[in-house]
């Protein structure tokens, strides 16, 4: 292998939280898996209802939910009702994220009415959906004609809002960017009440470009158009085994997806890694594929079945038997990580791949991602905290290699997902953005118009922790965003992060948000996007000060 060392550390005594987390599968089975099955059959009922109405009237009942919205905003007396949110849940969020914010005072607008999709538009393929439409809602919709959002991002639960006003990717992004980018139009109630619709080419074409990774600070999102894209129904899913250093397994995923000669028609429609180990890795390629070609003679894969093997499981089989092609239904791919969470299934459930729990009670999975973090408590919250790691490093395709060292060296943690996404050059500098003149260097993967990056996720415990050792999770996270922000990187606020205010807008850049913040009244009425993002609990002193905010430049330079 490489020379690579993780360090020696001292082991860690046991405490009374390591075993509530240890024996955690019992509340699993038996609280949360059954209440998560039933909010999943309540919500499905709930959507089959949805659909059964014409879109006159879904159309007509949006415009009445948009009142209730504005009237709500206009009730709220600045003076004492506190800064405004949205009414769900602490816990509901799918993130990793404390959201302390709703820990102290705030001004709660309910937009739980708004998980309707409106209209699927043939000719101008575009999607009208409200903004707690999820993933598995609007694949159900859409995949039976042959329609398909441009980027589905893989988990059922994951909402519209939260990926236009956060963050979204899937194994399509390096082709049509984050989730953010296939949007067309958003419908946004600003703190004023008013309701604006923003593209990217009408009067608020600055809004549209300053709302994505604003985390809802700048106007309450309550339709979306999103880009449409036609589909075939199975994808064609290569399965290719690679062995070396990291860098090299880094260079081979960089290979599968970025012909060096620049050929377009070697480029799939989906790829993504997984790497097992410091010296295994799996590369997928998927190409959509017509049902005929499927059924002539080839292997189909129902990996959505409730008792098929996990994932990621089934894929690492590549590094035994080899390179394989099979075809999966393609809505079924799609969500392909739901059933395990990637790879936290394990950590929740440690039987739950096993044969046996999967053919009887794998119909239950996945749990709720809400219901996990309603159960868990305090302790067994700040344990995940210090000693699990859920990041998504979003860095430059060149880089990979040395991020996987840096992950190696700091975390151990494995497996690890790579999916790389295009971060486009936009007419406005907006809080990500690519590195500074890339265009110019013709790395492998860039356009003139968009670099290529990877999000490398790294979600498990880390070795030290899985091998009894001390293990410093604040101190780590720090390293990482430092790390990130020294070669141009990002980090998605759905995690726990550890940035001061400075390194956040050392991070990200402030210069668009800032001015939308200015202009449409968000300061004083909307959290800033550190306030939402910041751990811990506010204080009284920070929600007056937030509240009495006095708009100051972001860190970053203003343009």
């Amino acid at each position: 292998m490489s020379d690579l060392q993780a360090p020696l550390r001292p082991k860690r005594k046991k405490v009374l939280v390591d075993y509530l987390v240890q024996f955690r599968w019992i509340v699993v089975i038996f609280v949360v898996l059954p209440v998560s099955c039933f909010i999943y059959f309540k919500l499905f009922l709930g959507d089959v209802i949805s659909a059964m109405k014409s879109e006159k009237r879904r159309q007509k009942e949006h415009e009445e939910n948009v009142k209730k919205v504005v009237n709500r905003l206009k009730q709220r007396d600045p003076q004492k009702d506190g800064l405004v949110c949205t009414a769900r849940k602490p816990y509901i969020a799918v993130g990793m994220r404390n959201v302390d914010y709703k820990r102290a005072r705030h001004f709660e607008v309910d937009l739980s009415a708004f998980r309707n999709i409106l209209e699927v538009d043939k000719e101008r393929m575009v999607a009208k959906v409200e903004p707690l439409v999820n993933m598995g809602q609007i694949t159900r919709y859409t995949v039976p004609m042959n329609l398909a959002l441009a980027v589905v991002a893989e988990l059922d639960d994951l909402t519209v809002g939260g990926l236009i006003n956060g963050y979204g990717i899937e194994g399509s992004s390096h082709i049509y960017g984050l989730f953010s980018d296939t949007v067309v139009a958003m419908e946004v109630v600003l703190a004023d009440g008013q309701v604006v619709r923003c593209t990217k080419d009408n009067e608020y074409s600055d809004l549209f470009y300053g709302i994505p990774w604003s985390q809802g600070t700048l106007g309450l999102l309550v339709s979306a158009e999103i880009k449409l894209i036609p589909i075939k129904e199975y994808m064609r899913l290569t399965y290719t085994p690679y062995r070396g250093t990291l860098k090299e397994l880094a260079q081979a995923y960089a290979d599968s997806f970025a012909p060096r000669d620049g050929d377009p028609s070697k480029v799939p429609d989906f790829v993504e890694g997984m790497i097992y180990n410091p010296t295994e890795a799996v590369h997928m390629t998927g190409r959509y594929a017509s049902k005929e070609e499927a059924k002539k003679g080839n292997v189909i894969n129902n990996v959505g079945w409730w008792f098929k093997p996990w994932f990621y499981q089934h894929a690492q089989t590549a590094l035994k038997k080899g390179e394989f092609v099979e075809y999966i239904p393609t809505r079924e791919y799609y969500h392909r990580h739901t059933r395990c969470l990637y790879w936290e299934g394990k950590l929740i459930l440690p039987f739950g791949d096993q044969w046996w729990f999967r053919w009887f009670l794998g119909w239950l999975m996945p749990p709720k991602v809400s219901l996990l973090k309603a159960t868990q408590g305090e302790s067994v919250r700040n344990y995940y905290h210090d000693m699990h790691v859920i990041q998504d490093l979003l860095v430059p395709l060149y880089k990979v290699g040395d991020a996987l060292e840096y992950c190696h060296n700091e975390m151990e943690v494995y497996p690890i997902w790579l999916c790389p996404h295009r971060l486009f050059k936009l007419p406005v500098k907006t809080m990500v953005y690519p590195e500074p003149g890339f265009e110019h260097h013709h790395r492998q993967g860039d356009t003139s118009y968009a670099q290529m990056f990877t999000d490398i996720g790294v979600y498990y415990a880390p070795g030290p922790v899985l091998r009894g050792e001390e293990f410093n999770g604040a101190e780590a996270v720090r390293n990482l965003e430092e790390w990130l922000i020294q070669n141009h990187g990002f980090q998605p606020q759905y995690a726990v992060s550890e940035l001061t205010e400075k390194n956040f807008w050392r991070m990200f850049d402030g210069s668009q948000y800032e001015h939308c913040r200015r202009k449409y009244g968000a300061v004083g009425t909307f959290m800033s996007v550190y306030y939402k993002s910041k751990k811990g609990k506010k204080t009284e002193k920070e929600v007056q000060e937030a509240e009495a905010e006095i708009l100051e430049p972001a860190y970053a330079e203003e343009v």
